[in-house]
């Protein structure tokens, strides 16, 4: 009885809003930043309930990156403006022409409202779009609300190196680790506050949510956020697994399992499994297997590889398990392994696999040999001053 409670327990700030809605909307202009993912625990789409809710106030949808129904496979893949069939209101792209909303959009609301799934991690782009959307509204007044929902990956624990300075990018605005361990609306909280965007910005905050939770644990359904996150294990992996992109291993792009396979044709199972450190793969287990990609790196070739499965959620550490397996690959394959030439996420001169990873020195580290505890501990201070300043701004 109680574990069926715990599962039903977390009211995401949609259903708050539509429960309690806010006097401060009345009579507003609402635009709302959303995809299809963005419903409430009954598949009721965020759009369709708060134009129920404030009739006639709903002027405009944007989306993220990948479209309104997270149709576009990868980076850099724009998506057009449009008109929603559903409603006949403007669809916005925000990740097309422009990355940043225009003037133009913003003349035709007076609160911006975002509903979106976030997955912790700082590549993934959701969390750009809403401090871009934060930054414009602070230069033309508007506001922006947050309808907050869970952090996938729980809001306790954090990893990686801060993002350096000559690395800032669309995958990495502000000097945040890998695994940040906030919900968006906190995250707009640190971004409005301690980054000084200074709009005029709130949060409409879940109900029942705990920070140690697991997606599982919310009792709320999965909807996938972008194409290739299609699971809560694949957000679990995510935080580390992401690094693939910038380099020549398959991510599993092109299979079910996104993320979740890693592989590549010149791996051999036992060599990289002798090569590793068990000690750095507590909380998972690295299943041997062969797959082939449909698409992206590799497509149509057979791949030896890994499906990566988390067995402790508490213990697992994404980021710590894919740089141990990165300088596994550099060591064992200099001839094969390759990192991925530019462009990444509109960046044309630097390493894609820098900016994912937030700095050259990490890359070089590794590939001299340096131990991955010893890079995490000289990271350690500049990770304490970061959980120091996102404690300010915990909701839960």
């Amino acid at each position: 009885m109680e574990l069926l409670k715990s599962k039903t327990m977390v009211q995401p700030g949609l259903e708050a809003l539509i429960n309690s809605p806010p006097a401060f909307l009345k009579g507003k202009r609402l635009g709302l930043l959303c995809n299809q993912a963005s419903t409430d625990r009954h598949f009721r789409h965020s759009r369709d309930l708060i134009s129920q809710a404030f009739p006639g106030q709903l002027s405009c949808l944007l989306t993220p990156q990948h479209g309104f129904f997270c149709e576009k496979q990868d980076n850099m893949i724009e998506s057009d403006h449009g008109r929603d069939p559903q409603t006949g209101l403007p669809v916005f792209s925000l990740y097309g022409e422009t990355r940043r909303p225009t003037p133009e959009m913003f003349a035709l609301l007076d609160v911006l409202l975002v509903d979106l799934i976030d997955v912790g991690t700082r590549v993934y782009t959701f969390m750009s779009t809403l401090a871009y959307c934060l930054e414009e509204a602070a230069g033309s007044g508007k506001k922006v609300v947050v309808l907050d929902r869970p952090n996938p990956v729980d809001g306790v624990h954090i990893e990686g190196n801060l993002v350096d300075e000559g690395l800032r990018s669309f995958v990495g605005l502000y000097p945040i680790p890998m695994r940040h361990g906030l919900t968006f609306g906190e995250l707009g909280l640190l971004f409005n506050d301690h980054f000084g965007i200074h709009a005029d910005y709130q949060v409409i905050p879940m109900q029942g949510w705990q920070r140690r939770m697991t997606f599982a644990e919310t009792g709320l359904p999965w909807l996938f956020p972008s194409p290739n996150m299609p699971t809560p294990a694949t957000a679990a992996v995510y935080p580390g697994q992401v690094i693939w992109e910038g380099t020549n291993i398959s991510e599993g792009r092109g299979t079910t399992m996104p993320f979740e396979l890693f592989g590549a044709p010149f791996l051999r199972h036992r060599e990289l499994v002798a090569a590793l450190d068990p000690s750095l793969l507590c909380g998972c287990c690295m299943r041997p297997l062969m797959f082939q990609p449909t698409a992206n790196k590799w497509a149509g070739d057979n791949c030896q590889g890994f499906q990566l499965h988390v067995t402790d959620h508490q213990s697992f550490r994404p980021y710590r398990v894919a740089l141990a397996l990165l300088q596994a690959f550099m060591k064992l394959y200099p001839g094969d392994f390759a990192c991925k030439p530019p462009p990444y996420e509109y960046e044309f001169d630097k390493l894609p696999l820098d900016l994912i990873l937030g700095s050259r020195q990490v890359r070089e580290a590794l590939a001299a040999g340096v131990a991955v505890p010893e890079l995490e501990r000289s990271w350690q201070d500049d990770l304490q001053q970061f959980n120091d300043a996102r404690q300010k701004y915990f909701l839960y």
